[in-house]
């Protein structure tokens, strides 16, 4: 199975719809998607997620099943600077804390242990297992048991950060970490391939990451929404 996430195009966050730039990026997105296959096409409930997913819909004559928890994520806390965001705060951890992903444990840090995006977090990675068992794959600890010999290509549009989320979850990789070291653009193309091994345990590989090449010259690079929904 092949699993495409693509960020939505350029927003207008204070009405939930896209600019007119993200309107012309998501339908180059489209005429980027139109031969990768895709039979089933998710989308976050929200309107600039919803916008982007329908152009490559129309394309593909495919319908859009919505996702409610694949909604961007919420943050904050008290104590916890910069608001809680997760993006600025993971920045600060790497950057100025040198802090050590592979032997510490980022969600005992105060800038993460009581922030609301790790109730986000949580709930997407259940969520997103939930919808994998539905695609043939059942999470089993830190991997997956392939269920199915069907080979699919599904489709999934939301997020920065609910993208992330789901992200760091299928791939065992820190939230934090995610958001800083692997940021993405509007519209960008992420690619990650479940191997069809019925009743075998597998693990998704990224076969492409932030394609972008589709909306070239129509960005300025990866940006994150300031404010909690």
């Amino acid at each position: 199975m092949r699993l495409i996430f693509v960020r939505h195009g350029e927003p207008d966050y204070e009405h939930d719809c896209l600019t007119d730039t993200g309107h012309r990026q998501a339908a180059a997105a489209a005429e980027r998607l139109r031969d990768e296959g895709i039979v089933k096409i998710f989308s976050s409930p929200m309107g600039r997620a919803r916008q982007t997913a329908q152009y490559t819909a129309d394309l593909l004559h495919l319908p859009v099943t919505v996702l409610p928890y694949m909604h961007e994520i919420s943050w904050g806390g008290s104590d916890i600077p910069d608001n809680g965001h997760p993006w600025t705060l993971s920045e600060r951890m790497i950057d100025r804390e040198d802090f050590d992903f592979s032997r510490r444990d980022w969600q005992t840090h105060p800038y993460f242990q009581n922030n609301v995006s790790n109730q986000f977090l949580e709930m997407i990675s259940a969520r997103f297992d939930e919808l994998l068992l539905n695609l043939g794959y059942r999470r089993d600890g830190a991997r997956y048991l392939c269920l199915t010999d069907r080979d699919e290509t599904v489709a999934m549009f939301s997020h920065g950060g609910s993208g992330a989320c789901a992200m760091s979850h299928l791939m065992n990789i820190p939230f934090p970490y995610m958001c800083t070291a692997m940021p993405y653009d509007f519209t960008s193309v992420i690619i990650l391939n479940f191997p069809v091994r019925k009743g075998e345990h597998v693990h998704p590989r990224i076969e492409l990451f932030n394609d972008c090449a589709h909306i070239k010259g129509t960005s300025d690079g990866p940006r994150f929404q300031e404010k909690s929904e």
